[in-house]
Parts: structure tokens; C-alpha cells; sequence
């Protein structure tokens, strides 16, 4: 597997381009973080990497890529269902039998600290518990392709350390991870940082 980006630019009709001539790898086991300051692009540019936006110009290359999971910044779920049954769900849907999927899915949670939350409904939890949730769901989801936009916003420095550790490790099992942050740990964790200051700053010029 393989996600190749290649001179890419992308700009905003009367605006100043966000990016110009961006080209970076990713690879499985190498987690890469996007980094830049407010306004750099990097939501934009997860959005072009997921095909759900085309750039201005250049590619976006997702070689033996067949499944993407995307990870937002805000959380979202089913407000009366509980946090289990947001991790079961993608595991019954790969065709596992409800106990195992609930086995499962409960070791998934313990990565992030869910197991004890396990039966509270999704409206009840925190920003922060909410946000692992999606986490716990994602890696249940077993993508090729995994994006996550700012998974430390909205938690304390434990937990924080937790989720880039998990992060990592997604990545180890052989998944594309790539991380958009303004978390320096994030940063750190990441084997690989693409950052949008360097190629924003060249698009200003070149405007």
C-alpha cells in the first residue's frame, strides 16, 4: 500500500492558494503528521487525500488502497446507542458473530481507556470520551487508508499520550495513518511530518 501526493497546489476561487507544488509518501508503519498553522490547508488537504475534493492541480496516488476512514476533529455518533455498540458495529458488518464482536470491541476500548464506558449511551459522554470513541471505531473499521484531524484537541495530557501511542501502532499493524495536529506530541509521535507552513509560504510568493 501506498499514498503517493504529487506537486500538489489547491486554491479557493479570489483566494490565495493554500498549498503549491506539495509532494510527500506515505507509507504502511510510517505514520506521518500534517502540521502548519490555522488557515495552512490541512482539512482541505485531508479532504483531497479522501477524493472528496479535487485539488487545482497535481494527484493524489492511493496504490492497494481500498478502505478509508476518516476521523473528525468534531465527533459524531448515534446519540441513544451506547459506546459498545458504536466499536460492534463495524465488526459484525466484517461478519463476526455478536459475542466475539463484543469481545472485540471491548479490547479495542481498552486501548482508549473505554472499557468502563462501555454501556453509557453516546449522548452522555464527554467531547474527550467521544472523540476515543471514533478512535476505537476506526481501528475496529481495519482501514487501508486511516485520517485523523486533531485526535488530542480535546484531551489532557495522559490521555493524549495514550491515543499517539495507539496511533502508532495502527500504523505498525499496516495501515496508511495520516495525522493533521497542532500537538506537538503528536508531532513527535509521528515518524514523518508534512508541514503545510513551508508550502504555504512558497504559494504566497509564487502568488
Amino acid at each position: 500500500m501506498l499514498l503517493k501526493v504529487d506537486s500538489l497546489s489547491h486554491r479557493f476561487p479570489g483566494m490565495p492558494p493554500l498549498f503549491e507544488r506539495l509532494t510527500f509518501e506515505v507509507l504502511p508503519g510510517v505514520p506521518t503528521a500534517v502540521v502548519g498553522p490555522s488557515g495552512s490547508g490541512k482539512s482541505t488537504l485531508m479532504s483531497i487525500v479522501a477524493g472528496w475534493h479535487e485539488p487545482t492541480s497535481g494527484t493524489v496516488e492511493r496504490q492497494d488502497i481500498s478502505t478509508t476512514c476518516w476521523v473528525f476533529q468534531n465527533p459524531y455518533g448515534v446519540a441513544r446507542r451506547t459506546a459498545l455498540d458504536h466499536v460492534v458495529l463495524p465488526l459484525l458488518s466484517q461478519g463476526l458473530r455478536r459475542r466475539d464482536a463484543e469481545r472485540q470491541a471491548l479490547d479495542m476500548m481498552d486501548l482508549f481507556r473505554l472499557r468502563d464506558l462501555s454501556d453509557r449511551l453516546f449522548r452522555h459522554l464527554s467531547g474527550g470520551e467521544a472523540q476515543r470513541l471514533m478512535l476505537a471505531r476506526a481501528v475496529a473499521t481495519r482501514p487501508d487508508l486511516l485520517l485523523v484531524d486533531e485526535p488530542t484537541a480535546q484531551l489532557d495530557l495522559a490521555t493524549a499520550h495514550t491515543v499517539n501511542e495507539v496511533l502508532a501502532g495502527i500504523a505498525e499493524s499496516g495501515a496508511v495513518v495520516l495525522v493533521a495536529t497542532h500537538d506537538p506530541s503528536t508531532r513527535d509521535a509521528c515518524a514523518e511530518v508534512v508541514d503545510l507552513a513551508n508550502a504555504q509560504a512558497s504559494a504566497h510568493v509564487a502568488a
